[in-house]
């Protein structure tokens, strides 16, 4: 009992700390006449993949792989099939073609990267299959190569709207961002320490914990933000924002990871790697059936099942 309860506190601090931190260091950025531009990929990009950035830094930290992998995968699985399938029921999603032919294909080959970096058994015939720290390495060099496409096509766009910020005095955004950073911290290592222990606790695998409660679980602000812009009509920004969290955990989340500690993987691991990738193809894939670049309220209802489907399939 006391572990389910750590862990839905290191949620709630977790999510809260985010928020509070993104808010403050906005205003603070505001504050200091930052472009909104910059604060748009820097600050607010950040705040929805915070969580699972946290909780896998603790994690690496304790060379926990199965927490590590399983947040990451079962983070990405659940923003596509789960949060964009529930995101197109309550509103069908019209995709960008830049997000159609550059973006989503992108998070595809962010899939990709992750399955041969983690095939050593399969392509050397190793013992054992890791994401090394050179593969972590690799991996924050594709971040830095997507945040550099990213400014230049803001820049080539000219377009510096302004983004919605609390307007928060230097002192309350300095000892907010503090609050937040705390929480933060807190939270992930809450998380991180009661995943662990239910997982002892009940015989189940650290995987299975790390996909369906920690990943699920870190995917809370992915969900707040696509519903709601959804329910908007504002379906650039459903679309966007989880194309982007995929792209940003397995880039910098899973490569800051892998640079601090080598992540073991498991030959179950490589199933959830499998789905990882079928997911991100499946998305690619229904822009092109029935309406063109558009994911639909029926298209969004398959991708719930599968999601139930696969969720039964790691636990039954």
């Amino acid at each position: 009992m006391m572990d389910i309860l750590l862990l839905l506190g290191g949620f709630v601090a977790l999510v809260y700390g985010a928020d509070k931190l993104v808010e403050a260091a906005a205003s603070f950025a505001k504050k200091l006449q930052i472009p909104s531009i910059v604060i748009g990929l820097t600050i607010v990009s950040f705040g929805t993949s915070a969580p699972e950035f946290v909780v896998n830094l603790f994690a690496s930290l304790e060379n926990n792989s199965d927490i590590v992998l399983g947040n990451i995968l079962g983070s990405n699985i659940a923003n596509i099939l789960l949060i964009l399938g529930t995101s197109a029921i309550i509103y069908p999603l019209t995709v960008k073609k830049q997000t159609t032919w550059i973006e989503i294909p992108l998070s595809v080959m962010a899939a990709i990267a992750v399955f041969f970096l983690a095939s050593d058994q399969l392509i050397d015939h190793a013992t054992q299959s890791a994401i090394t720290h050179i593969d972590g390495m690799m991996l924050l060099l594709f971040f830095l190569v997507f945040i550099a496409y990213n400014i230049s096509l803001t820049i080539k766009s000219k377009n510096d709207e302004d983004i919605e910020t609390k307007d928060y005095s230097i002192l309350v955004s300095t000892l907010l961002i503090v609050l937040g950073l705390t929480l933060l911290g807190a939270g992930g290592k809450a998380i991180v320490y009661g995943a662990t222990n239910l997982a002892e606790t009940f015989g189940i695998s650290q995987r299975i914990i790390g996909i369906i409660i920690v990943g699920i679980g870190t995917s809370l602000p992915e969900l707040a933000t696509s519903v709601v812009a959804a329910r908007k009509q504002k379906t650039d920004i459903a679309i966007g924002n989880i194309v982007g969290s995929n792209i940003f955990n397995t880039f910098f989340v899973l490569g800051t990871s892998a640079t601090i500690s080598s992540v073991q993987v498991s030959s179950a691991a490589m199933y959830d790697i499998y789905v990882n990738i079928a997911c991100s193809v499946l998305l690619f894939g229904l822009l092109f059936i029935g309406k063109s670049h558009t994911i639909s309220r029926k298209e969004g209802f398959i991708m719930l099942g599968l999601f139930i489907t696969y969720i039964a399939s790691i636990t039954l």
